[in-house]
């Protein structure tokens, strides 16, 4: 049965289980957990390069010991179609090469200005990187500003539904004047139903022997 069922496999790799070890909610409560690494402050080594974390993050190819290939005013895209079909012709003269003489020495060279010409064209392109990212945050705070004004106009809508219903309860009110003669009636019957109870209740001044004298002469 539990072969049978689908195994859930991570597309990513598995933390180290050493750092993971190393910062339990009981390490941080006791203040046991390694702190995190200092700021690199003079150069560092990344994928075999070194790197200044005071240079740009673009750095020139003259930096880099790479010969420029166009000048230091230039129009990207004018540039990069350039290199494009360079790229093609050498392409092109490297697979003539192959097929006609295997062992020529120019096959290096050819291979060497394919890889510059990757180089130059990686380069321009990753100039492009500062221009997407503000482009991208561009697009994201657009994308924002229209869901609230959407979120915003839901809203009004709601409130505007909520003072019709409003002004339609007010508007089914009964007069004023109409009220006022209901609670005059209701009031006095209340009030004569209050004096009828005080007058069934009202003592009867009346001697008891001058009642009885009183039904002797009315019966004479």
């Amino acid at each position: 049965m539990a072969s049978s069922e689908a195994i859930q496999v991570s597309s990513l790799p598995l933390p180290p289980m050493q750092y993971i070890s190393q910062y339990t909610d009981e390490m941080v409560r006791r203040g046991r957990a390694p702190r995190p690494p200092p700021p690199i402050q003079d150069t560092y080594h990344m994928f075999g390069n070194a790197f200044n974390t005071e240079e740009s993050i673009i750095r020139p190819l003259e930096s880099q010991g790479i010969k420029r290939l166009y000048p230091l005013h230039f129009d990207r895209r004018r540039e990069l179609k350039k290199l494009n079909q360079s790229l093609l012709a050498n392409f092109l003269d490297l697979l003539d090469l192959l097929v006609n003489c295997p062992d020529s020495p120019r096959r290096a060279e050819k291979v060497e200005d394919l890889s510059l010409l990757f180089i130059h064209i990686h380069h321009l392109l990753n100039e492009f990187r500062p221009h997407q990212a503000r482009e991208t945050l561009r697009v994201m705070m657009e994308l924002q500003k229209r869901q609230r004004i959407e979120t915003a106009n839901r809203f009004q809508k709601h409130l505007d539904k909520v003072m019709e219903i409003l002004q339609q309860a007010i508007q089914n009110l009964p007069e004023p004047m109409e009220v006022d003669s209901k609670l005059l009636i209701e009031t006095d019957l209340l009030v004569s139903q209050e004096k009828a109870a005080k007058e069934d209740n009202k003592p009867d001044p009346c001697f008891i022997l001058d009642r009885i004298m009183c039904k002797i002469v009315d019966n004479m």
